[in-house]
Formats: structure tokens, C-alpha cells, sequence
């Protein structure tokens, strides 16, 4: 532990005198599971404010950083290990302050597997946009004006990062949609991962999206949909979240047998004219089932208690997909997405 303070000074290279850093989640000295959720607050002495936080899993490591004296993150950590992690804050005046948090990882959390993340996919390339027209909601390329469809990167505002990423739909057809999908590993692979040996795919049983989401009409959208989607073996794993807004304010995840959604339970309210934080965790468990493991908006985490099975496919990848839904006037609206992770393991 001396060592380790030292560590803590390199870190806060200007300490601000009157500076805190409150960590309410996780507990110092705690053995957690492979997937912690850091919940913080800073405050300090400069007039000017909180510039941002992050978290260190290792000295000079910085695994996340935020914009702002609060933090709510989930971080994977490797099993059978201990972590001296660090909670950092940065003020607008070039002071510093850190609180350090010990974390033990308990075997089987990470199954001793390295997780690996796509981080900004919102920013990157790679995405296609389609249609989907009632009743069938066939994917269309070509069927404007029926729906209509854009995706711009690069908005400044509303932003976290900086840099976020609008997506619209709108059109003459009620309760017309638009689909945007990413192909991440495996076949026509967008990050350089065509996993043509197929050892892969096969090996990866967890996954989890992480995104930040703003919209300022929020009430128009009939759903918003995130899916991952995991195909192998002549098997398709599609783990559908739809958040129904004006369709009920409550989470549907998708039954992949009987085709249709299946209702959670779970209340769906995301804030309107505010960033949303969602994160979704999926598995596929050791008998090849689908397993909707969790649920968290905005802090609040749920458990879908759901397990489906695959179908047929000769499809073969990871990828996953955003979708807006129009409701029965086909309202024209906008969501920003922000900071959209995605890991795998």
C-alpha cells in the first residue's frame, strides 16, 4: 500500500486544498464480480467548478473519464485479481483530487477472460441505415417517402463527448421505423475483425452495450430499440431491448423462438431534453440459451429474468443495431447517441 500511495501522488499532480472526491459505490476493501459500477461525486474550491472524473484500474491506467463532478460507469475487471483502482477528479483550475478504492475480483466473474471494447462506435463508420415499413417491417433501402431516415456524426451540441451523433426519422407511413446496423466481427467486419479462422465468435459468451442517449421530443418516439446480435454454428442469438415510449413506458426484450416481443415489466421513462444512460448485459450461457441478464437506465438497474433460444442462420458475426420507432401520427424526431461501448468476452 505505500507503494501504491505514491502511485496516488503521481496521479493528483496538483492537489486542490479544498478539494473531495465521494465514492458511494463500490466499497473500499470489496470483493465484487468481473463487472463493477463505479457511482461518484467531486466537489472542490475552485470558483470555476468540476472539470471532469475518471478512474484508474492501475497506475497511469485511465480506464474512464467523464466530463463533470459526477460519475455512474460499469467497468469489466479480470477475475482472480486485485485491483488498487483510484477515483480522480479535475478542477478548472489545475488542481487535483483522488480517492483510492481496493477491489478484489472474485473467480468466474470474468472467467479469467480479457474483455475486450469497441469504444465510440457512435462516431465511427460502418453503419447502415434502412427502412422498415407496417405490417411486415421488412428492412427497405429505398422506400422514402414513405419513411425517411439520416444519421449525422460529429454534433457538437447536445454532446458529451463532443462529438455525438443524430439520428432522425420521420415520413408519411404511420408507425413506419428506421434501422441502423453495425457488423462488428465475423462476416464484412467494420473493425478489422473477420474472425476467418471462425475460433472467435464460438468463444464469446458475454456482451454488454453501453450508450448515452438525449432526445428533445422524446415523447413522439414510439420505441427505441438496441440489439445484439450473435451469429455462429448455423445459430442466431438476437437479444432485442425495445424501450416502448409512447407505446407504454415499459422495457419488451425479444423472444427469438416465438418471434415477437415479450413484455418485462420493467418501467421504460427516459428523461426528456437530458442524456440517458443505458447499459445493457447479455449472456449466452453454457447450454446455448439467451440469457437477458440486465437492464440499467439511469442508474437504476433490472433484471428481465428472461432466457430464450436461438434459431437458424447461415449467418455468421457479432453485430449490433440502434432502431427508432415513429408512433401513429409518424411524428418526425431526433435522438443523439453519445459514448456508445460495446465489450465482449
Amino acid at each position: 500500500m505505500k507503494n501504491y500511495g505514491l502511485s496516488l501522488l503521481v496521479f493528483c499532480s496538483a492537489v486542490s486544498a479544498f478539494a473531495t472526491v465521494s465514492v458511494s459505490s463500490p466499497t473500499n476493501n470489496s470483493t465484487v464480480t468481473g463487472s463493477v459500477r463505479y457511482v461518484a461525486k467531486a466537489s472542490t474550491s475552485c470558483a470555476k467548478g468540476v472539470a471532469a472524473m475518471g478512474i484508474y484500474t492501475a497506475p497511469y491506467v485511465l480506464a474512464y473519464k467523464v466530463n463533470g463532478a459526477t460519475l455512474n460507469a460499469t467497468l469489466y475487471l479480470n477475475a482472480n485479481k486485485t485491483y488498487f483502482t483510484v477515483v480522480q477528479e479535475w478542477d478548472k483550475c489545475g488542481g487535483s483530487s483522488a480517492t483510492p478504492v481496493t477491489l478484489h475480483v472474485a473467480g468466474g466473474g470474468g472467467g479469467g477472460t480479457k474483455v475486450k471494447t469497441f469504444s465510440n462506435l457512435h462516431q465511427q463508420g460502418g453503419w447502415n441505415g434502412y427502412g422498415m415499413l407496417p405490417p411486415a417491417y421488412n428492412i427497405c433501402s429505398n422506400c422514402r417517402p414513405k419513411v425517411t431516415w439520416s444519421r449525422q456524426t460529429g454534433i457538437k451540441s447536445p454532446s458529451l463527448s463532443g462529438s455525438s451523433t443524430r439520428h432522425d426519422v420521420g415520413g408519411t407511413t404511420q408507425n413506419a421505423d428506421a434501422f441502423w446496423n453495425n457488423k462488428l466481427i465475423g462476416d464484412f467486419s467494420t473493425q478489422g475483425l473477420p474472425d476467418k479462422n471462425k475460433t472467435l465468435i464460438p468463444s464469446l459468451h458475454n456482451f454488454t452495450y453501453d450508450v448515452y442517449f438525449f432526445g428533445n421530443n422524446i415523447a413522439s418516439s414510439q420505441a427505441l430499440e438496441f440489439d445484439i446480435n450473435q451469429f455462429f454454428g448455423g445459430k442466431s442469438f438476437i437479444w432485442g431491448h425495445e424501450c416502448r415510449i409512447a407505446g407504454g413506458h415499459e422495457w419488451d426484450v425479444w423472444d427469438n423462438v416465438a418471434r415477437h416481443w415479450h413484455p418485462t415489466g420493467i418501467p421504460c421513462n427516459p428523461h426528456n431534453n437530458a442524456w440517458n444512460h443505458l447499459i445493457i448485459q447479455v449472456q449466452r450461457n453454457s447450454r446455448n440459451q439467451l440469457v437477458f441478464q440486465s437492464i440499467t437506465l439511469n442508474g437504476v438497474k433490472s433484471q428481465p429474468n428472461f432466457v430464450s433460444s436461438p434459431t437458424g442462420t447461415n449467418w455468421y458475426g457479432v453485430t449490433i443495431n440502434y432502431q427508432q420507432d415513429g408512433n401513429k401520427k409518424q411524428t418526425p424526431y431526433s435522438i443523439w447517441l453519445d459514448k456508445l461501448n460495446f465489450s465482449y468476452w
